[in-house]
């Protein structure tokens, strides 16, 4: 950690990477080029330490251990089975599912499976109401006691500027475009369900990215795995960091183009293999690619990490690709305007070639978007089955979109958007800093609202998420394999709607041996949470 504040210190006192050129990440040996850099770019990745890095080994050998002695016990009917059983007739089909999948269900993912898929019953704003459950067979089956669980602090919804909420402006206009067009369209966007507001909408997507043209999607998911494979196919190539979403991952298999994955955020990874195609050309024949298509994103949900964007802009200019930029988490939650990752770095949205991103997120909607040159959409329009076979997007959702974006603007008149990333900022950058103050190992880049928080041994995972929820706190925990098997974490997503009281709990909710200032003076030293 001493290193990681040193580096810090240095890094904004701005001599060194001055001098050097070079800036650093810690515990990364990745340097990158800050001259592309309006301002520092400073990220943690801490190594896990080897003695941790055994522990967590042999806490998943013990489970593994004590799960292989369970099943002994089931399968001599001395411990109860809960699992589904195939039938005699069954015996000779081909498995559903891997042997090593369905044993680390039983007897890993059971244990501590309480922790997800929580049912709630109020808006999941900044804070939200749980339905209780309980368990007597060791999470196999939950009932509901009838009972609710009040005002638990949201650490983990994705709200990252409060609009998910059921009072006000963008609440009142959906109301008003419910009575006026209903809930749903019932047809695709080609046949009868092109509304008015959706051509608003994407009007308004366009203006706010910058971008010539912009199309909307009625699910976020399908904005990415749907799209890709309209614009890629066989012949074409396509780079993808080792980290990014399922989305994307799956959009880039259903195209049928070459996946060459390159190590993450790490620009000189990237341009060894935009070296090797250029070089190389495609397999076997060694022809000239078709397409090479860089695919990044703005903020890495699991890692809290921000894309190098200068960097892979200044690569994909010089090596003449094209850069697929998914600002899923970005969007809203960056920049000084709230526009992602692109107005975060300061620099001009025609130099990405697609951008994308989700209203699931910063404008408490639904849905995703594909933002680019007129030409690009519209081939989209004629050749995306998510365009041509979705139906089309719910107009309350397309009216939250619309008045949430124009706050953010702030279009509607009032410095509401200003003041909510303002307090996004704020809230971040005080919660990070108060986790390492206390001596936690967190994820990720200073300014990003994804604050992952690492746990490391198999049994934290379960005991961390169910002491939050004691203290009223609902945060997500993430294990393997979602993660690498030793970098077991819980992920905090900071939010605007995070008030004063809510950052006094959340601190005085964790434990440090290191001495700490008060709670409440350092909230009024900072001025941060204030409502």
């Amino acid at each position: 950690m001493a290193a990681r504040v040193l580096f810090s210190q240095c890094c904004f006192s701005e001599p060194l990477p001055v001098w050097l050129g070079l800036v650093t990440h810690p515990n990364q040996n990745v340097p990158h080029n800050s001259s592309l850099y309006k301002k520092p770019f400073v990220e943690s990745f801490e190594e896990t330490p080897l003695w941790v890095a055994v522990l967590t080994y042999m806490g998943y050998g013990i489970l593994t251990i004590f799960g292989y002695l369970r099943d002994f016990l089931r399968h001599w009917d001395i411990e109860k089975c809960h699992v589904a059983r195939e039938r005699d007739e069954q015996k000779d089909f081909v498995p559903l599912y891997q042997d090593f999948e369905n044993f680390y269900t039983r007897n890993l993912y059971m244990r501590i499976r309480d922790n997800w898929n929580r049912p709630i019953c109020s808006v999941p704003g900044a804070k939200v109401d749980l339905v209780e459950r309980v368990t007597h067979d060791y999470n196999w089956t939950f009932e509901h006691t009838g009972k609710v669980v009040k005002d638990v602090i949201n650490m983990g919804s994705y709200n990252y500027l409060g609009f998910a909420e059921n009072t006000g402006a963008c609440a009142d206009a959906a109301l008003e475009v419910t009575k006026m067009y209903g809930v749903g369209v019932g047809s695709t966007r080609c046949e009868m369900g092109n509304l008015d507001i959706h051509e608003e909408m994407e009007q308004l997507v366009a203006r706010f990215l910058g971008v010539e043209s912009a199309m909307a999607f009625g699910m976020g998911f399908a904005t990415n795995s749907m799209n890709i494979p309209a614009l890629m196919g066989k012949g074409c190539l396509i780079l993808s960091d080792e980290l990014n979403h399922t989305s994307l991952v799956l959009g880039a298999r259903l195209s049928g183009s070459t996946i060459r994955v390159f190590k993450h955020n790490n620009m000189q990874s990237l341009e060894k293999l935009l070296r090797d195609a250029i070089v190389h050309g495609q397999p076997r024949t060694h022809r000239p690619w078709k397409k090479i298509l860089i695919v990044v994103e703005g903020i890495y949900s699991m890692e809290g990490s921000i894309v190098r964007l200068p960097e892979v802009i200044a690569l994909k200019k010089r090596y003449k690709a094209y850069l697929y930029l998914d600002e899923a988490h970005s969007i809203g939650a960056l920049g000084p305007n709230g526009r992602g990752v692109v107005d975060y770095f300061g620099l001009d949205s025609k130099d990405v070639d697609i951008m994308m991103g989700t209203f699931t997120k910063s404008f408490g909607a639904a849905g995703g978007y594909i933002g680019g040159k007129k030409e690009l959409i519209d081939y989209l329009r004629r050749h995306s089955h998510s365009a041509m076979y979705a139906t089309s997007m719910s107009p309350p959702v397309a009216q939250q979109i619309i008045t949430s974006m124009k706050i953010i603007m702030g279009e509607d008149g009032t410095t509401l958007g200003a003041d909510r990333l303002r307090q996004l900022s704020q809230n971040t950058t005080f919660f990070r800093r108060r986790l390492h103050e206390m001596g936690f190992i967190i994820y990720g880049n200073d300014d990003s609202p994804v604050v992952p928080l690492m746990l490391y041994m198999p049994a934290k995972i379960g005991a961390f998420g169910r002491e939050m929820l004691k203290r009223n706190i609902g945060t997500v925990v993430v294990g393997f394999p979602a993660t690498p098997i030793i970098e077991s974490r819980a992920r905090f997503c900071v939010s605007a709607a995070h008030t004063r009281e809510i950052g006094a709990h959340l601190i005085s909710s964790k434990w440090s041996p290191s001495p700490l200032k008060p709670v409440q003076e350092l909230l009024l030293q900072d001025r941060l949470f204030d409502c």
